[in-house]
């Protein structure tokens, strides 16, 4: 096995879904999306605030070619909200930045759903 979980898709649609989940994560908090999803954006998400954490322009670079160019808020975007705001949360822990809750079947397909959110 790879390490990681396919989900279906080709590397580069792979790649854009992470990259769309892991902003908006973000920007919003906490995100409702499949459980295998959310297994595979706990691992991006946390890598992303242990970027964060280091706070150099290498880091910021790093982060910038994952985490997507959109508005957090009126004052600053999603990179600036990583930085200024969520890393510094988590300046004395050592991983373990998110959690995820499960919340059963989608009646749609009976795919398993989940909530991602930062703790």
């Amino acid at each position: 096995m790879a390490g990681y979980r396919r989900l279906g898709r080709t590397s580069d649609q792979r790649k854009a879904l992470l990259r769309d989940l892991v902003t908006d994560l973000i920007i919003n908090g906490r995100i409702e999306t499949t459980e295998m999803k959310a297994k595979e954006l706990r691992k991006l998400a946390d890598k992303m605030v242990t970027l964060g954490k280091k706070n150099t322009l290498a880091s910021r670079r790093q982060a910038a070619e994952i985490i997507r160019f959109e508005q957090a808020d009126e004052k600053q975007n999603a990179l600036q909200k990583l930085f200024n705001e969520i890393a510094p949360k988590y300046a004395k822990r050592n991983g373990g930045y998110t959690r995820i809750y499960k919340l059963g079947k989608r009646q749609g397909d009976a795919a398993e759903m989940a909530i991602i959110e930062f703790v």
